[in-house]
């Protein structure tokens, strides 16, 4: 959140913000069960359809983690120049980057949580003694750098900043495989990360846009990442190095937690023989966690550090436009489904999801040079060039893809029902 804050900050402003937050985190709901897993169950005639949302899943979870590590290394380029005054070249920065994507290792998932409430009660305190904005400021103000002058759109494009804290949402369904009881712990996982991260979000986000002092000087601020003249705006500059220093290790949990699903969707993909080599990707460490996956994932486009949410919304609008279209193609329900409502959020779904790909890849601002230009859609062209010469390479080379392997309690299942019908 803290890392994208500026998209919305000075495309729509807090008015933007604090109802972009909202708007995106009711239209966030997934489908259980991975992406790459519900395309295969819903169109198993056509498993090239489970090849590429799968491959393009993966990909685009690697894009989160890396250009969440490469906030990371930015926040660590504004502290430096805070601390000591000396600015980091972009090359030290991607030094930086490439560091943190090697070293991610283990996080306290208790981090996030406590270091949220640090933040809103320090932010709190330390603006109180100059006064705290007013609500019509954080719920109304609007602010537009963009040079546009229709204002839906200007806010519109602020959404990118909730769109992209939410995504990577249903993680909690790639390594379901992992957990006991997952058709019920998976879907009941993926909707309380939802509701707890909206709640958690918005108050951040008030507590952000109560203290803030200048939009002006976030705008104009020579740190690397906006939100630091923020914090030095309000604490001055040593509470502030404490205060990034907890956002910048959340951002590095968020990465691990896209790597994450990364990696374990590359060892499904590798078992049901879409992705090479399949030994490797398939190896499991004694600790069960798919290694090659985890290791291999970052190095591999660690220099693709864009487009992370047209990607990941790309992956999500399979599945919901193949459901829309094919009412009847869905198979038996679990224990955990929306009923009656599942078409309509299927549909509703799908016009975020096709309307947000669409705004993403717009020029953000009115006036285009190569400097403010949007590379979104080159990086995204690049990511399905790469699944698309993954295909060929397939086809070239005579290997098969049949769709999702059963796993042994499928199999077990299906015996069952057969021998039950007989």
């Amino acid at each position: 959140m803290s890392s994208a804050l500026q998209s919305g900050l000075l495309f729509g402003g807090p008015l933007s913000l604090f109802w972009g937050w909202t708007i995106c985190a009711f239209f966030v709901y997934p489908t259980s069960g991975g992406v790459y897993f519900w395309i295969s169950r819903l169109a198993p005639s056509t498993p090239a359809l489970g090849f590429f949302t799968g491959n393009l899943y993966a990909w685009a979870m690697v894009l989160t983690g890396c250009s969440g590590n490469l906030s990371v290394a930015l926040y660590l380029s504004s502290m430096v120049e805070i601390g000591t005054g000396v600015h980091l070249t972009p090359v030290q920065v991607a030094a930086i980057a490439w560091g943190i994507c090697i070293l991610s290792g283990i996080v306290n998932i208790w981090w996030t949580l406590g270091g949220t409430i640090l933040l809103v009660v320090t932010l709190f305190v330390k603006s109180a003694p100059a006064g705290h904005n007013s609500a019509k400021f954080v719920f109304t103000d609007f602010e537009n750098v963009s040079g546009y002058s229709n204002t839906g759109f200007v806010v519109l494009l602020g959404f990118l900043q909730a769109v992209y804290t939410l995504e990577g949402c249903e993680t909690g369904a790639q390594v379901a495989e992992e957990a006991k009881n997952a058709a019920w712990a998976a879907p009941v996982s993926i909707s309380v990360s939802i509701a707890g991260s909206w709640l958690l979000g918005v108050i951040y986000l008030l507590a952000l846009l109560f203290s803030v002092r200048s939009i002006e000087s976030i705008a104009n601020t020579s740190y690397a990442i906006p939100i630091s003249q923020l914090y030095v705006d309000i604490m001055g500059q040593r509470l502030s190095l404490l205060c990034l220093f907890v956002i910048m290790f959340a951002q590095w949990a968020a990465a691990l937690t896209a790597w994450t699903a990364s990696s374990r969707l590359f060892y499904a993909l590798a078992r049901d023989g879409a992705f090479k080599p399949r030994r490797w990707f398939m190896y499991l460490a004694p600790t069960h966690a798919p290694i090659a996956g985890y290791i291999g994932s970052p190095i591999a486009f660690s220099a693709i550090i864009s487009s992370a949410a047209i990607s990941v919304m790309i992956a999500y609008l399979m599945p919901l436009v193949l459901r829309v279209l094919r009412p009847n193609c869905m198979p038996e329900r679990g224990p955990f489904h929306l009923g009656r409502f599942s078409y309509t959020c299927s549909c509703l779904g799908s016009a975020f999801g096709i309307f947000v790909c669409v705004l993403f890849i717009l020029p953000t601002y009115k006036n285009v040079t190569a400097q403010n230009m949007n590379y979104a859609i080159v990086a995204v062209g690049a990511v399905a060039l790469l699944v698309g010469v993954q295909y060929l390479i397939f086809r070239f080379c005579g290997w098969t893809f049949k769709g999702v392997t059963r796993t042994l309690e499928e199999e077990q299942g299906l015996q069952r029902a057969d021998a039950k019908n007989v």
